[in-house]
């Protein structure tokens, strides 16, 4: 006698249908109460923005005025408050170049900062805006800058970064001469004039910053046998010229009193 092979019991397709649809019903009703939990939870007091910690540089800043200043402007807590919003505030204190903001469960954020470093004033004289390590332009009181002395640096919008390079590869080789760069310009013309602390004016005329080395060294390297020949300190130097430079030594006149010597010195 031969077994029956059993048969699969067939599920209408109505039934299967139902059955979906209320798995699906029973997932929407969870998800519908998970996010009422959460949405509660959130807004307990527990996660109340209670303590900012601030850290990093703080030079120009205090922690304690910063967030006295900084958490009125703040909205949410801990999990609704927007960081990026933070930073920005927090980046828009004077002196402050970047900050780097977190969370601290359950009520707290952590802010550590970094400040600008002063490397040169920018601009016309007078004005109050700074040159950072960065090449980065930025405002700030000139009262609270701690270094006794810093260059000047100038150039067209966009170009501060370039100007400190020049200036960090030429202000090394006027040590030669026991004398400082006190300002660098980069004109709208892309002409290069500098100043020495001796008040003397350099014009260093057009091209890249190796060309400017160029002609800086050209100068440093014969300037000490004119000053032996002459005796005589230099008011200004021309060294746009291919082959040599032009000088202007202070104190010596030509015929007519007053009147100043130019003199061109041949490589």
């Amino acid at each position: 006698m031969s077994r029956r092979t059993p048969q699969p019991i067939q599920i209408p397709a109505d039934v299967r249908f139902m059955n979906g649809l209320s798995a699906l019903f029973i997932l929407a009703f969870v998800a519908m109460v998970l996010a009422v939990a959460v949405a509660w939870l959130v807004r307990q007091p527990l996660f109340n923005l209670g303590a900012i910690s601030v850290q990093g540089d703080l030079a120009h800043n205090n922690a304690v005025t910063l967030r006295a200043n900084v958490a009125p402007r703040l909205a949410g807590n801990f999990f609704t408050v927007d960081l990026g919003r933070t930073r920005a505030v927090f980046e828009s204190v004077p002196w402050v170049r970047k900050a780097v903001v977190k969370r601290q469960f359950p009520n707290r954020l952590k802010v550590v900062l970094q400040e600008h470093q002063p490397i040169a004033y920018w601009g016309p004289e007078g004005e109050s805006r700074l040159v950072n390590s960065f090449g980065e332009v930025f405002e700030a009181n000139q009262g609270e800058v701690e270094a006794e002395e810093l260059p000047e640096l100038a150039g067209p919008q966009g170009q501060s970064g370039l100007v400190l390079q020049a200036y960090q590869m030429l202000a090394p080789l006027f040590d030669k001469l026991d004398t400082a760069v006190t300002r660098l310009e980069l004109t709208g013309q892309g002409s290069w004039r500098a100043r020495l602390d001796t008040g003397a004016a350099l014009e260093l005329g057009h091209g890249s910053l190796d060309e400017i080395q160029a002609r800086a060294q050209r100068f440093i390297s014969t300037f000490t046998q004119v000053s032996a020949k002459y005796g005589k300190d230099f008011e200004s130097a021309d060294l746009r010229y291919g082959n040599g430079y032009a000088i202007r030594l202070r104190g010596v006149t030509t015929i007519n009193p007053g009147d100043k010597e130019d003199r061109k010195v041949k490589r």
